[in-house]
């Protein structure tokens, strides 16, 4: 069985407009609800072999405030370009290609792509925005991510800062 977390960036700030998107870093919030949310996982004993994350700043951030709650080498995250502002078929590629010896797998990213990718795995769950933060998690019975999405995909759960 696999399992996959798919986590949009928490709260970035909008102070300076001379900043490029994919620099903004993540305001105060943000860097409060990362590790939060990483501790929710961890206190339902959510174990997480890997970390994929889009390389601008908000997004790694986010993952690097997660590694540190589960003790998991920042150095080893893996970024990928095509990450930033992906489309679902990106998404879909990624998991696909992730390496078999990881059983579960947390991915990091951007709205609007990770919500219309969330939207596409389960048939009775439909969110109108992933919420900054928000970790959405399901898994497969597949035993090589290659073929994740051709087994029926099962929610574990869904949370977001502002819920609880």
């Amino acid at each position: 069985m696999k399992s996959l977390f798919i986590i949009r960036h928490a709260k970035s700030a909008w102070g300076s407009f001379d900043l490029p998107d994919f620099d903004r870093p993540l305001n105060d919030r943000g860097k409060k609800d990362a590790p939060e949310m990483a501790r929710r996982l961890l206190n339902k004993n959510v174990k997480i072999d890997f970390f994929v994350s889009s390389p601008a700043k908000r997004a790694r951030k986010t993952c690097q405030a997660f590694c540190e709650v589960f003790n998991y080498p920042k150095e080893n995250i893996l970024l990928i370009d095509e990450l930033y502002h992906a489309p679902k078929e990106i998404f879909y590629e990624v998991v696909k290609s992730l390496e078999n010896q990881y059983n579960s797998v947390a991915i990091f990213s951007h709205n609007p792509g990770i919500t219309h990718f969330v939207n596409s795995l389960i048939d009775n769950f439909q969110i109108d925005n992933m919420p900054t933060c928000g970790v959405f998690a399901v898994s497969s019975s597949c035993q090589i991510w290659e073929t994740f999405f051709e087994n029926s995909i099962n929610m574990i759960s869904f949370d977001a800062p502002k819920i609880n």
